[in-house]
């Protein structure tokens, strides 16, 4: 047997011997990873370079504002256009042709309006009659009547028609909608044309039909976001509501952690108990209901979601998932109810360590400042990358012109060689581009922003990591706590690891940020291949991507216990990572099952705030309850405002926990070499709770004897 033990630690290491002086994190250490703090110091200063060029270069109003076929901005002061804040497409169902996802334009002329059209003419009818004054402001600037009708349109003067249109995103697009299975336009669907003659709106915007996807996304999206502009007071409401939670549940598991444990097990059952009734209420209710039994297959997509709670299918849909969630939950519960004990054991130690360092509940918000510092300017780098190139001008024509496509200047086209033989040709704007080296080394810009981005926002998290392990270590190794813990332990562990471990923290980071750009270029890939039929290659990207996703995991894993293990000795990354393993290995039993439970436990947590917030936000968005009268706003999607409150909760009833998880990991560890290194005897005494030393049936003999 001492054999197979003896072979079983020399395969993972050998465990941790008793050390005298050992007495916790060791402050008299040295830094570590030199060379690779210098290549982050390196980074940093490139990525400021990069992002001083891209700021001298770029023009971010490429993208806020539309742009006419002269690359004009609209409406934008100091410019002939500053009056003309819309964007009126000629013939928006040209917007759905292939070339637009070439060029990134509609090959179609586009000027700046001061209005988006309200009525319905044609050029045919309205150039000699009274409507013509009207008409001339959606034709390109300076235009004279003084061709005629075919030249006109041949030339791109004006547009053909004007169609009843509204602003989107400062662009016109025509009011379309459907009505039983018609196209319309406004209310109705004929139009006056100006001269008494009733126009059907189905024969005269075919080319809309076409682009009618693109208008039911971009209307989805208005919605959407007038929802927001009415909610967001009570969105932010729920989330205060969340945050108070979150804290309140921290602050009881400090003093009931034992109590709140199960107080939570059970609240969970119970309300995805609640959720199957009030499913199966909700499909006995539709019972007989016209309607209620179409499939949703049948149904397909649809943008009003509330369509799909009318369907019985729906809420079984929804009854089965909670089910199987309630009989998952229930079976753990049963068979690892021996483990949950020393979990708990495990969470009223941290909920002491917690309770002592009583900052770290605050450190989350330094990481969160830190990452929005990183996102910030990420992207508003990729923003002035995007946008530092130059206005390039193209050929576009519907026939079979041979100069389509090249570029052109749109002062001398007029009377060049290419319009004299392509007449119905036009010079116009189609994207933003260049030829010169900077231009062609955009792409790689990017890549490297990215990178450096992924990199920053890991180095942030491990700095986090590093400064909560360093703190709730030195509470572990306290003999007798809290007399023998620092007076200001999270500063002291924030203070060595800046000084002593940025390079190792930025070592972890860099693996991280490699594998993670990797899967990014992997989905870029994955997104251009989409459209083709080679098997093979979609077989093998899936399995890269699943492969990348599987090690993107470990790494994030084994980096965070390597942190632990760099705050409490102060090794390099590699040395903390190989000892950190080695010792999860040697315990793998302990890891697989004890560790996990804590894991699954303060998930139950973060289930039970958020599923109380959501139900809440349910009732309240939907008028089930009111705080006072018509206190819920109106609003075209409730489900907006509820998936919003639902995700921030969790964002931050996550936060709240992970203090808690890096405490419960960090003792873990701690834990695990405290077995190793002591025995409980007067020289090697533990250094683990009494609760914990009695349910694994250790003592020390010096107070034992005592």
């Amino acid at each position: 047997m001492g054999g197979e033990r003896q072979h079983y630690y020399g395969k993972h290491g050998t465990p941790q011997k008793y050390d005298p002086t050992f007495k916790g994190p060791i402050y008299h250490r040295g830094c570590t990873d030199i060379i690779c703090c210098v290549f982050l110091l390196l980074a940093i200063v490139g990525y400021v370079a990069v992002g001083i060029i891209a700021w001298t270069h770029g023009d971010p109003r490429k993208v806020i504002y539309p742009t006419d076929s002269r690359g004009e901005f609209c409406g934008q002061k100091g410019t002939k256009n500053a009056n003309k804040p819309y964007l009126f497409y000629f013939n928006i169902g040209k917007c759905a042709s292939p070339l637009v996802l070439l060029e990134f334009q509609c090959p179609t002329p586009q000027i700046c309006v001061e209005k988006c059209p309200d009525r319905y003419l044609t050029y045919l009818n309205a150039h000699k009659s009274q409507d013509f004054q009207y008409y001339k402001q959606f034709c390109v600037p300076g235009f004279q009547n003084t061709k005629g009708v075919a030249e006109v349109l041949r030339d791109g003067d004006c547009p053909a028609v004007l169609i009843p249109s509204k602003p989107l995103a400062q662009r016109c697009f025509p009011a379309i909608h459907a009505h039983k299975g018609v196209l319309m336009v406004g209310n109705e669907t004929t139009y006056e044309d100006g001269h008494g003659s009733r126009k059907n709106i189905t024969e005269l915007v075919e080319g809309a039909k076409k682009a009618n996807g693109v208008l039911e996304a971009r209307q989805l999206a208005m919605r959407i976001f007038e929802d927001y502009t009415v909610s967001w007071y009570w969105i932010v409401i729920g989330l205060v509501i969340a945050m108070l939670m979150s804290l309140l549940f921290i602050v009881l598991l400090r003093f009931l952690a034992g109590i709140m444990v199960w107080v939570m097990i059970i609240m969970v059952v119970l309300v995805l108990g609640y959720g199957i009734f009030h499913c199966y209420m909700e499909y006995v209710r539709l019972r007989g209901e016209a309607g209620s039994d179409i499939s949703l297959v049948d149904l397909g997509f649809q943008t009003d979601l509330r369509v799909y709670l009318h369907l019985r299918q729906t809420w079984m849909a929804f009854m089965i998932i909670l089910s199987i969630l309630e009989a998952i939950i229930i079976l753990l519960l049963i068979f690892l109810r021996k483990r949950i004990l020393i979990a708990i054991a495990l969470i009223k130690e941290a909920s002491r360590a917690v309770g002592y360092v009583m900052c770290s509940l605050l450190y989350p918000l330094v990481t969160f400042l830190l990452l929005c510092l990183c996102i910030a300017y990420w992207a508003s780098t990729a923003v002035f990358l995007s946008t530092s190139n130059e206005a390039v001008y193209k050929i576009f024509d519907d026939g079979t012109c041979q100069f389509a496509g090249k570029t052109c200047n749109p002062e001398t086209f007029a009377s060049s060689n290419e319009s004299r033989l392509c007449p119905g040709a036009h010079c116009q704007f189609a994207f933003y581009g260049g030829e010169s080296g900077y231009h062609r080394a955009l792409l790689g810009l990017q890549i490297f922003n990215a990178f450096m981005f992924f990199w920053l926002a890991n180095f942030v998290l491990a700095l986090g990591q590093v400064t909560l392990a360093g703190a709730f270590a030195s509470y572990y190794w306290a003999l007798h706590k809290p007399d023998d813990l620092p007076a200001f332990p999270l500063f002291s562990a924030f203070g060595r690891a800046l000084r002593y471990h940025t390079g190792s923290l930025a070592f972890g980071a860099l693996i991280l940020a490699i594998v993670q750009i990797i899967r990014v270029m992997l989905e870029y890939l994955d997104q251009r291949l989409k459209a083709a039929e080679n098997k093979f290659a979609k077989f093998l990207m899936t399995c890269l991507k699943c492969c990348f996703w599987c090690l993107e995991k470990f790494i994030r894993f084994l980096n965070r216990n390597a942190y632990i293990m760099i705050a409490i000795y102060g090794t390099n990354f590699c040395t903390s990572a190989r000892n950190a393993f080695f010792l999860l290995m040697r315990n793998i039993i302990r890891v697989a099952v004890l560790d996990k439970v804590t894991d699954f436990l303060f998930l139950l947590g973060k289930l039970l705030i958020v599923g109380s917030v959501g139900i809440l936000a349910f009732f309240f968005f939907t008028h089930r309850i009111r705080i006072v009268q018509d206190t819920a706003p109106p609003l075209n999607y409730y489900w907006v405002p509820i998936l919003t409150v639902i995700i921030g909760s969790y964002l931050i009833a996550h936060g709240f926990f992970s203090v808690y998880g890096m405490c419960v990991d960090t003792l873990f560890l701690c834990f695990l070499e405290d077995l190793e290194r002591n025995d409980g005897s007067a020289e090697r005494p533990y250094f683990m709770s009494p609760n914990l030393k009695r349910l694994l049936n250790k003592t020390n003999k010096k107070l034992a004897e005592s």
